[in-house]
């Protein structure tokens, strides 16, 4: 009895020694299991390249890190299309002012952020595909409220609403500063455009090359956009002289009724190619050469003008804006509108 009762008080007296200590591991390893991975560091302009994996953005959209000011200070280089110059903004700035460029203050958040996304991943993409390094990036308008507006533009372009729209919109933004679509471990071409003709063009049919996560898909909300279908009305003389000048078509004695053949499309519906007095034409050179709303068109001789009828609004790659904004209108989130966009990309922190 003796001997049971020695054995038991050094079992015990073992088990008080390891029990402390099976705890502490124990613990610690919950919590190096549940502590955040260390965040990323922020780009620097024309640094280093692309990681070859985008770093994980939290799974509750709301759990964004803070805006890195560093990443803030990220300097911009564009061209002022209007002046000539050359001008560097903050990163922020620069997305400020994108986002009122592209759409209204007034439009939903969730539509906003996703914008405020979309001009980062854009703006990163052509800094990398920059054939300058030293150069711009891209070229603006302010002015003309082109691509984006300096912080002069938008005091004179909100007026009295200046504080107001800008204390909103910077919020926003600032929500998703970190945030950026990757493809293939590099900042994503999310490009961006006012209105579909229902659904979104594949980049080949455009620019000619293809990128995985700019294809075609479903943006049928866009039926209902403002100034969805627009009529225009060009004289014989305005269409002869824009052939002839963007792109060197002589409509000679051809009556305009014979100038333009039967188009082809893509299967987005947008003008592949058609013939142009004997000469075959891209629908967008046209859209360009005759200054179209789209490249979803239709055009009629009525005896005496051109009747030019689009759907959409842009070169329909990428976001359509008005798409977003009904998305964001029925309850989606602004990763879930990127990701409806650009399938294929993943959403990184910077």
């Amino acid at each position: 009895m003796k001997k049971a009762v020695v054995f038991l008080a050094a079992a015990l007296l073992v088990l008080g020694s390891a029990l402390p200590l099976a705890g502490y591991w124990l613990a610690k390893a919950l919590l190096e299991a549940s502590a955040p991975a260390p965040a990323a560091s922020a780009a620097s302009g024309a640094a280093s390249g692309p990681s070859s994996e985008a770093p994980a953005l939290p799974a509750d959209p709301g759990a964004l890190p803070p805006a890195d000011p560093a990443g803030a200070e990220t300097q911009v280089l564009l061209r002022d299309s209007g002046s000539g110059q050359d001008l560097a903004l903050p990163m922020r700035d620069y997305l400020i002012g994108a986002v009122a460029a592209e759409m209204p203050v007034s439009w939903p958040d969730e539509a906003l952020k996703a914008q405020a996304v979309a001009c980062h991943s854009y703006i990163l993409y052509c800094r990398d595909h920059s054939a300058d390094p030293a150069g711009p990036w891209l070229t603006v308008d302010p002015a003309r409220r082109q691509g984006c507006l300096t912080d002069p533009v938008l005091r004179s372009y909100w007026g009295t609403a200046y504080q107001a729209n800008y204390a909103r919109l910077s919020a926003l933004v600032d929500q998703v500063a970190e945030a950026v679509l990757y493809y293939d471990g590099a900042p994503a071409g999310a490009s961006y455009f006012a209105i579909s003709n229902g659904q979104t063009e594949a980049s080949e049919n455009v620019w000619g090359s293809p990128l995985p996560y700019l294809r075609a898909v479903d943006s049928s909300t866009d039926l209902s956009a403002q100034d969805y279908q627009v009529t225009v009305t060009l004289s014989d003389r305005q269409v002869s002289e824009a052939l002839a000048s963007a792109l060197g078509i002589s409509t000679g004695d051809t009556p305009p009724d014979g100038w333009f053949g039967a188009p082809s499309h893509t299967p987005s519906g947008y003008v592949a190619s058609l013939p142009v007095c004997g000469q075959t034409v891209t629908g967008t050179a046209l859209r360009s050469a005759l200054g179209l709303r789209s490249a979803c068109f239709t055009i009629q001789w009525d005896g005496s003008a051109f009747a030019i009828t689009t759907r959409g609004y842009g070169h329909g790659v990428g976001l359509s804006q008005w798409g977003a904004k009904a998305l964001a209108e029925q309850g989606k989130s602004w990763i879930e509108i990127l990701a409806h966009y650009f399938p294929g990309t993943s959403l990184g922190c910077i």
